[in-house]
């Protein structure tokens, strides 16, 4: 997603009515994503997002893994995560030093568990085990705990 934000075409063919509204998005977005590493925006309410642009699976670990500076609600989506909102770049960088060494598995809920196929015939903790293992991108939290990360405020 970072890549076609900054300029890269996906490998499909795009009806012209999508090279329209790629070209919006970019417009948008332009702010919240850079080439060298990712993003963490504040914006002029005071939310601290950080624009990883690594999907789902890794925002999850990384959730799981930096408890630390995560808003406690832990809101996260493919594109970002909501971070600590007193959080600053000295903050960041002595509470996430060691984090590539410490990467961690999602938490799983219950609602989750239950809805596990044949989850009546596994212990609980297998079960939360076996989801989180599923739902986990460590591979692609590791990448981005190695990328630099730059801190922005937005203008009101």
């Amino acid at each position: 997603m970072r890549d076609v934000l900054l300029g890269a075409d996906p490998p499909v063919q795009l009806t012209a009515r999508a090279k329209t509204r790629l070209s919006v998005e970019r417009d948008e977005r332009s702010a919240l994503v850079h080439p060298g590493g990712s993003m963490a925006v504040r914006a002029s309410k005071g939310d601290l997002l950080w624009w990883t642009w690594a999907g789902l699976r890794a925002n999850a670990t990384l959730t799981a893994t930096l408890s630390e500076v995560v808003d406690p609600a832990q809101r996260f989506d493919d594109y970002a995560i909501r971070l600590r909102e007193n959080l600053t770049p000295q903050d960041w960088r002595s509470l996430v030093a060691d984090a590539g060494h410490r990467i961690c598995l999602p938490e799983v809920n219950a609602r989750a568990v239950a809805g596990l196929k044949f989850s009546t015939a596994l212990p609980e903790r297998l079960a939360r085990a076996t989801l989180a293992a599923r739902l986990a991108d460590l591979p692609g939290a590791a990448a981005v705990l190695d990328e630099p990360i730059r801190f922005v405020v937005l203008a009101p």
